[in-house]
């Protein structure tokens, strides 16, 4: 509510700003499983009540909690600020003794949809101590702080919340210190946005006044931020399409995967049973597919790699694995089992696992730059001199240029293949996964040949290379247009 206040006494000197906090029936009763309550706005309907009753001219909501219904209704709105948008799972220190031993390990959460899909991902993502990890959910409600609380009593091994609502805590002068401390000794993992996705709207904060109350809607008007407001909107709209309530098991969220380039994805299971995943707004293909190469159904036949013999040595606590394959040195697998690791993507992160080596979180495939975005969050503070990058050969120099520390651990070479090369050759269109596939033979390419490729470094470099690809979030929103 600071926030909103702050940000009225700068547009409005003149007016002044009380602050009036409101318990709703969600928070009082905590006690009360969520499957047991009826209707969608269970942790707002008494503050709506306020301003039907005149008790108060704005109220403050967290936007996820709001169903469709009210917020397309007659009232007026403005998304005040909105934060990170993803989930983070948050362990106890003892977690890897539990995997190592197989005894079930206990995460809570009151959400269907972090159950539907962040259950699914840990099994993988979590390392690999065991051969089949057994998860085990526990209703848990309360606030961050109380439910940071019982995660440090051992009533949980592990609990699921949004980064934006500890980002906020972290930023209060009178609670940074207590959460950090309550944080001081945990081991996290900020869960992917494509395999575990928010719900809608997750991280926006709103300000709502009754439609009769025109002094509170020109002060809305004024604070509203418009792009976050259009974003939050298409995230609603496209919600309802599967299911209402605050029960439901999908998410739907707004990825910005470029500076100029977003992208509306919404994955899980629909009121219906159905499971489905949904990119919204990604470019349209205008291809023949008979005369299209997809470079992802040859992934293993492009390079050949080897491996330097000498022993590398990586100073920075936090370590950005660009490629799993960097990974297969004995010593090295030991070495990232004491570091802060980052993996490009969710394919490197379950290879990751499998060497028993703890992932923090991954790029979700979308480049260095959309992770290092991330890190700016006060939840993670992660500053890019304390990162170092393990690549290959060919990519480290552009990492370097960039200003990333970095190491390299492999070469590759091209292998020859001349059924590849008739391909190509007969080709007219052609997805990359890799900027070297493009350069290789990129003198077999017929004139005027589309591309199309995913965000990252692959996209960069090929702008770089004088070609302007189609830029899709990454592979998986891509397959969905050949689908």
């Amino acid at each position: 509510m600071l926030k909103t206040k702050h940000k009225i006494e700068r547009a409005f000197p003149d007016v002044k700003v009380e602050l009036y906090p409101k318990d709703s029936r969600g928070d009082l009763l905590q006690n009360v499983p969520l499957h047991t309550v009826e209707g969608s706005d269970f942790f707002t309907q008494d503050i709506f009540d306020l301003l039907e009753s005149g008790g108060a001219d704005i109220a403050v909501h967290s936007l996820k909690d709001m169903s469709a219904g009210h917020f397309f209704g007659g009232n007026k709105f403005a998304v005040v600020e909105r934060d990170d948008t993803r989930d983070v799972a948050i362990f106890n220190q003892h977690i890897e003794d539990k995997l190592r031993s197989g005894l079930p390990i206990v995460i809570g959460t009151c959400s269907p949809r972090r159950e539907q899909m962040a259950m699914v991902f840990l099994k993988r993502a979590l390392p690999q101590w065991s051969d089949n990890i057994k998860i085990e959910t526990k209703s848990i409600r309360g606030n961050v702080d109380t439910r940071l609380v019982k995660l440090d009593s051992g009533e949980y091994d592990g609990i699921i919340l949004a980064t934006a609502g500890i980002n906020r805590l972290l930023e209060s002068p009178t609670d940074k210190e207590y959460i950090q401390q309550l944080l001081g000794d945990k081991k996290m993992m900020v869960l992917p946005l494509v395999e575990c996705v928010p719900a809608p709207c997750q991280g926006a904060i709103v300000a709502e006044a009754h439609h009769s109350n025109i002094l509170a809607v020109n002060i809305l008007a004024a604070i509203n931020d418009e792009n976050e407001m259009n974003d939050c909107i298409a995230e609603k709209r496209q919600a309802s399409t599967y299911g209402t309530g605050c029960l439901q098991k999908f998410g739907v969220t707004t990825i910005q995967y470029s500076e100029a380039s977003k992208v509306l994805y919404s994955a899980g299971e629909n009121e219906g049973g159905e499971l489905f995943s949904v990119w919204t707004g990604i470019p349209e293909v205008h291809f023949q597919k008979e005369y299209f190469f997809n470079t992802t159904e040859y992934m293993g036949e492009f390079f050949s790699y080897t491996y330097h013999d000498s022993t590398i040595e990586i100073q920075q606590p936090h370590v950005y694995v660009s490629n799993y394959k960097a990974i297969k040195q004995e010593y090295l697998i030991n070495l990232l089992q004491s570091k802060k690791v980052w993996a490009s993507g969710t394919k490197t992160w379950y290879e990751l696992a499998k060497q028993k080596i703890w992932v923090m979180g991954s790029a979700d495939a979308f480049g260095l730059v959309f992770l290092e975005n991330a890190w700016k969050m006060p939840l993670l503070n992660v500053s890019r001199e304390n990162v170092c990058v393990v690549t290959g050969d060919q990519a480290s120099s552009n990492w370097e240029k960039k200003g990333w520390n970095v190491v390299s651990t492999y070469n590759f070479t091209i292998k020859s293949n001349s059924l590849l090369e008739e391909k190509i050759k007969l080709a007219k269109a052609f997805f990359w996964t890799s900027f070297h596939q493009y350069d290789f033979y990129k003198s077999l390419l017929a004139e005027g040949a589309m591309h199309y490729c995913s965000s990252g470094e692959t996209a960069n470099l090929l702008q770089e290379a004088g070609v302007t690809p189609v830029v899709y979030p990454n592979i998986k929103s891509f397959l969905q247009c050949l689908a």
